[in-house]
């Protein structure tokens, strides 16, 4: 089966390409839906899916810096395997699951192979390591393998910007397989009927249900469900144990700033300790209300917010 061209990119604009991607599922969403991501949930990607939220990852500093460097990474492949890539300029889609789509770096010439390019910290170098590919990553090529129908797919990195590896990636077809029933149930449940995956602690899921519920019914109480007093309980425990151990890592922090009292900077086996003079600049909105007080009626701005909290009756 041949992929079918769902949109070109050659003049595509930013505001373009981020409405085409939710339209259907990209290999970097694979890894989301099947939770390898650590910094992205479900929950988030349903929320970007039914327009409802830009992920910070796509706007990042990260995200743009990869972007231009993509063609570094793809002229070194090049070089090093003696292997010609082109740029592939269009979405691609799945012939029988539509909602498939993959926008690959590079297609190599005379292979029907991809080729994924990517960036990576100095810290990341032990995740590349021997003959592995990163689960996130090799889920997002195996996507596009899977798009095209081509049996072989290339990632290259360039680590740190002084360390280059390419790694060959054959087609799983039971990986695959279990992709498309991940990718279809994710889609037709979650995005087509709008039905949301299960809620989470990111910072995409309180600013939803921030915006969701802010009208509130003050005559409204309600009985919660038997299972929300384990729900509180658990709360309760995870509260105290933070509070313990924010003790314990600021005991540790006054240990360090002791030891180097008017140091600025400490060295220790491959750390560096900073304890720098840091220079700010806030309004002091008191003597602004006693000093100036119609200029504080003008710039005062009134916000209203629900809060939390969780009190034992007696």
């Amino acid at each position: 089966m041949q992929a079918s061209i769902f949109t070109s990119t050659a003049e595509m604009s930013r505001e373009e390409w981020l409405e085409a991607r939710t339209k259907g599922i990209g290999g970097s969403d694979a890894s989301v839906i099947l939770g390898l991501n650590k910094w992205k949930t479900p929950f988030e990607l349903w929320l970007e899916k039914t327009g409802q939220f830009i992920s910070e990852d796509i706007q990042s500093e990260a995200a743009y810096w990869g972007n231009q460097m993509e063609d570094v990474v793809a002229k070194e492949f090049s070089l090093r395997t003696n292997k010609k890539v082109r740029r592939c300029n269009r979405i691609l889609q799945h012939p029988e699951y539509t909602f498939m789509l993959a926008n690959i770096d590079r297609e190599v010439v005379g292979e029907k192979a991809v080729l994924e390019c990517k960036t990576a910290s100095e810290f990341k170098k032990k995740e590349w390591e021997g003959d592995e590919v990163p689960g996130p990553y090799l889920v997002q090529v195996q996507h596009y393998l899977a798009v095209t129908g081509y049996q072989q797919g290339y990632i290259a990195v360039l680590m740190g910007g002084n360390k280059f590896e390419w790694k060959p990636v054959n087609r799983d077809e039971e990986l695959i397989q279990y992709i498309i029933e991940q990718e279809k149930h994710f889609w037709e449940y979650h995005v087509m009927q709008n039905i949301p995956p299960a809620i989470d602690g990111s910072s995409a899921a309180e600013q939803f249900l921030k915006e969701r519920y802010k009208e509130t019914n003050p005559e409204k109480t309600m009985e919660l469900n038997a299972d929300f007093k384990s729900k509180i309980e658990e709360y309760n425990s995870l509260k105290t144990t933070i509070s313990q151990l924010e003790q314990q890592k600021k005991a540790l922090e006054n240990e360090m700033k002791n030891e180097l009292k008017d140091a600025e900077v400490g060295f220790a086996n491959g750390y560096e300790v900073l304890w720098k003079p840091r220079a700010s600049s806030r309004v002091d909105s008191k003597a602004l209300k006693e000093k100036f007080p119609d200029v504080y009626q003008q710039v005062v701005k009134q916000s209203v917010s629900r809060y939390f909290s969780i009190k034992q009756l007696d």
